[in-house]
């Protein structure tokens, strides 16, 4: 490498033969941020037992029709692509703890307007700031906790996010059996606020502290996650103030991570999970079901006790194995948000993140709306042959392109593309 290379810049810094870290506190900082995907996961949820709720009890203005209510499912992933790149500027700018913070406003905003909706423009604007707050935590909260985390527990946590989401999906599910669609949208403000009040006493990430020339500060904010700085490997910093630059993409370090984590957001939507938990409860109607809310409600609890086994193994038995060889909860589901916060450098996470986003949201977006016009021209056995047939792709991808970063530091993650 040139000696110019930003990543020659510093040297990096090891404590040979360290114990990995102890400290408790890592483990809350990683609940506080994990609100957001929990936030992130309600309002993907609420869809799902807010139409059916609309149809029965809103006044006129506010009823919605077939074409209204598809727009409704799918309108907060267009928000949530806005949020991808909104989320992207902030990261590198505002700081990973700053950005989080920052997302509570259009989640509580955004339900608080679906609340007070007098007819179906509000809805929809509602949906819409919503959406925006989930494209921010969901490309800022996977990247503050693997920065936060030590390499032995970062996939454990790292799949926290994941898991939350389909908590967060889950508690809609659960809550629209009971609640109608006013009240669940109020219910929607409490993860957001919980989340406000627990990360004004988390600290930032010293890997951002350390891009701002902030050592003792980063320093501090080690000590107070890991409980000591043994284990500690400093990350090469020089270049984060460059600005992202289309010449970095001939580098391997760079195009190779970028390719692979837009893949891998691709592949995800394509597996058509999110149209089947947009829409459960009218699917289920749609299948005679004589309890279409019990049987969501089923589909979320199955979700969640599956991503908290991937949780549980992930540190285990990898990342590709996992992506290999599984169903979407222990693997799609929550890999994909782990690579992305793993696999770019420290220099261009913001930029490459935010892209890996928008192209999961924007897939997103493509997927649910026309979810009902793919099974009306190929009907349902023909719709999920085509999704099966993007799995398999996916596979071939994985054992082709996707490296193992169990138990790398991020460090070494970094130095495997570039050749180091």
């Amino acid at each position: 490498m040139s000696p110019e290379d930003p990543q020659e810049t510093q040297p990096l810094l090891r404590s040979p033969g360290a114990r990995a870290p102890g400290g408790r506190r890592v483990f809350l900082a990683t609940f506080a941020a994990a609100l957001g995907p929990l936030s992130f996961g309600f309002a993907l949820g609420y869809s799902s037992p807010a139409i059916p709720s609309l149809r029965r009890t809103a006044p006129p203005a506010l009823r919605l029709g077939d074409t209204a209510a598809s727009w409704f499912g799918a309108v907060v992933t267009l928000g949530a692509a806005a949020g991808g790149v909104l989320g992207g500027w902030l990261l590198d700018r505002a700081g990973r703890k700053l950005s989080l913070l920052l997302c509570t406003v259009p989640f509580v905003t955004g339900f608080a307007v679906i609340t007070a909706a007098r007819d179906v423009w509000m809805l929809l604007g509602g949906r819409l700031l919503t959406g925006l707050a989930c494209g921010v935590a969901s490309l800022v909260a996977p990247v503050y906790i693997s920065e936060i985390a030590y390499p032995a527990v970062r996939g454990l946590l790292g799949s926290c996010v994941q898991l939350m989401v389909v908590t967060g999906i889950l508690l809609a599910y659960v809550a629209g059996w009971v609640l109608e669609w006013r009240w669940l949208a109020v219910l929607g403000c409490v993860p957001p606020t919980l989340m406000l009040l627990l990360m004004c006493y988390m600290p930032e990430t010293p890997r951002f502290l350390l891009t701002q020339h902030q050592y003792q500060e980063a320093m501090a904010a080690l000590r107070f996650l890991w409980g000591s700085e043994e284990g500690w490997e400093e990350p090469p910093v020089g270049a984060e103030h460059q600005g992202f630059q289309l010449a970095m993409l001939r580098r391997p370090g760079v195009h190779k991570p970028l390719i692979i984590g837009i893949c891998l957001m691709v592949f995800q939507q394509l597996s058509g999970v999110n149209a089947i938990m947009f829409y459960a409860n009218t699917i289920f109607e749609e299948a005679k079901f004589k309890d279409s809310s019990l049987a969501s409600v089923t589909v979320g609890i199955i979700q969640v006790l599956f991503t908290a086994v991937a949780a549980l193994i992930m540190d285990r038995a990898g990342r590709k194995l996992l992506l290999a060889l599984s169903g979407f909860a222990v693997g799609w589901g929550p890999i994909p948000w782990l690579l992305m916060s793993e696999i770019f450098p420290l220099h261009i996470k913001g930029v490459a993140t935010g892209v890996c986003v928008l192209t999961n949201w924007f897939m997103a977006f493509l997927v649910t709306k026309e979810f009902n016009s793919i099974m009306e021209i190929l009907r349902p056995y023909g719709a999920f042959w085509l999704t099966a047939a993007f799995c398999i792709l996916s596979v071939l991808f994985t054992l082709t392109f996707v490296p193992e970063t169990k138990g790398r530091t991020l460090e070494q993650i970094t130095a495997h593309f570039e050749g180091r």
